[in-house]
């Protein structure tokens, strides 16, 4: 192995000793309850909890298909992730999580599907809500292992090979988060999370002042001609619009970041962590994409299968910077994969288990099986992963668009009475038939429109779900008579603070 390769295994192992120490200090001060395991007893301040929500964001799709759709169809994707999804998700955490966090510190709920099953008093919808949760959750793990299993085959030059890669991060989510809980998940999130905000910066900065002392036109050189006007080609305004709402709203229902929710220690918390957001996800998306769309104006060609800002770092920076900032990539999926499992861990146990299984589980029992849940979870997407089912891209988005499906009838559940358990059953089944319809069904046309396809007009199948979403929520809910498990004042002493 290189030398450049011995620094970067080198820093993805340090990563872990640290990981594993902060880990061991949480399980210390972590109680037995689920609460304390999934949630980190509710107390999280303005700081762990912007950069825990952060690093959580910060995955293979991040730093490796976003700067490679920068590369391929210009930086208007920095419009995509950057503006619209920083401030769409930003407006989604004060309007869903703002309300979620106050009827979590009054009921104790700890998921979603706990939330909205005591208010439509239906354990079958609980079930329903973790079942889709778990089932996008799945691939976008698998995302996790197959960006972590193809970091490290390029880190080591092929002497790692990829099922190594990916089942030895597998193995380190397994005991490093079947030990530290939302706790040290949270505290290592954080270190992270400023690490790569960071890194990211000095890199940028790093390959622009070497791109600009080039020659040939510096820095306005550097970007293609085709990608200095906004908006064509791939990026007509469907395409960004889609892109943008599907993966924010998306976002705002994974079951890690969904979980986010109920974990600041106060209100004041709360705000501030929604309202800098937006700030800190500009301050990220906006190098690494620039990165990838300067790569493709000084020519660097992008092999099949491979990563547009390795390549760009080892062209402009010394090895061992490429290897710091490609290790920290690496370690920024781990980041993502432990929030994950944590996540679908806790769905399992209390939305699955607890009420389908054993209802007298005692709170021991309960932190028991969430740690296997963990283990069996992380298991089963490694194998997963071994398939490699598609690109980043593919998985990623696929991923981000079942989960906004469950946005409309949480929304209204949360800011509409007159929701019955029904409306909640029709817009949630309903829309996830469709887009499990469109994604993996056949194309269908009526008369030259699309019926099951992947673009109806130009605008794509999870966002024409959320508008089916919200007409089945309410016309059915219009339609029916809520059942007397239904309890509509379940939510207002806890809103009364709204």
């Amino acid at each position: 192995m290189t030398g450049g390769t011995l620094l970067e295994l080198g820093v993805v192992t340090a990563y872990m000793l640290v990981a594993l120490a902060v880990g061991l200090v949480a399980y210390r001060v972590t109680d037995r309850s689920a609460e304390d395991y999934y949630l980190a007893g509710r107390g999280l301040g303005t700081g762990v909890l912007l950069f825990t929500t952060f690093a959580t964001l910060l995955s293979a799709f991040t730093f490796f298909a976003g700067p490679n759709i920068a590369y391929a169809n210009g930086p208007e994707w920095i419009l995509v992730m950057g503006l619209m999804d920083g401030v769409l998700f930003g407006l989604l955490w004060y309007f869903l999580g703002y309300r979620q966090w106050l009827l979590g510190k009054e009921n104790g709920y700890v998921t979603l599907g706990e939330m909205l099953g005591d208010r439509f008093g239906s354990r079958g919808l609980r079930g329903l809500v973790a079942g889709v949760s778990i089932f996008w959750l799945f691939p976008y793990v698998m995302l996790q292992q197959i960006g972590a299993g193809e970091a490290l085959v390029g880190l080591t030059g092929g002497a790692v090979p990829y099922w190594a890669g990916a089942g030895l991060i597998t193995l380190f989510m397994v005991v490093y988060v079947g030990i530290s809980g939302m706790r040290g998940v949270a505290w290592t999130d954080t270190l992270q999370g400023v690490f790569m905000l960071g890194i990211t910066w000095v890199a940028f900065l790093w390959v622009a002042t070497e791109i600009a002392g080039s020659g040939g036109g510096g820095l306005a050189g550097a970007m293609p001609a085709e990608f200095r006007a906004l908006g064509g080609g791939a990026y007509s305004p469907q395409w960004m619009l889609s892109q943008a709402i599907g993966i924010a709203v998306g976002v705002s229902m994974f079951p890690q970041v969904n979980q986010r929710f109920f974990v600041a220690d106060s209100e004041r918390t709360l705000k501030r962590t929604f309202a800098i957001w937006p700030l800190l996800v500009v301050l990220l998306f906006v190098p690494a994409f620039l990165m990838g769309a300067w790569a493709n104006g000084v020519g660097l060609p992008l092999p099949e299968g491979e990563n547009i800002v390795p390549i760009l770092l080892n062209e402009y920076t010394p090895g061992w910077f490429a290897a710091l900032v490609v290790a920290g990539a690496l370690a920024a999926m781990m980041s993502s994969s432990d929030s994950m499992l944590l996540s679908g861990s806790s769905y399992f146990t209390r939305d699955i288990y607890r009420p389908f299984v054993n209802s007298e589980a005692s709170e021991r029992r309960e932190d028991v099986l969430g740690r296997v849940g963990v283990a069996v979870f992380a298991v089963a997407a490694f194998g997963g992963s071994l398939l490699r089912p598609g690109s980043l891209l593919e998985v990623g988005s696929t991923a981000f668009g079942g989960f906004a499906q469950l946005a409309p009838p949480v929304a209204l559940a949360m800011y509409w009475r007159r929701t019955t358990k029904a409306g909640m059953f029709a817009g949630i089944a309903g829309t996830q038939a469709f887009y499990l319809a469109t994604v993996f069904g056949p194309t269908v046309t009526l008369g030259g429109v699309p019926v099951v396809a992947s673009s109806y007009f130009g605008w794509f199948a999870q966002v024409v779900g959320l508008v089916l979403g919200l007409v089945l929520t309410v016309g059915v809910s219009a339609v029916t008579t809520p059942d007397t498990t239904e309890d509509p004042a379940a939510y207002v002493d806890a809103l009364r603070a709204d």
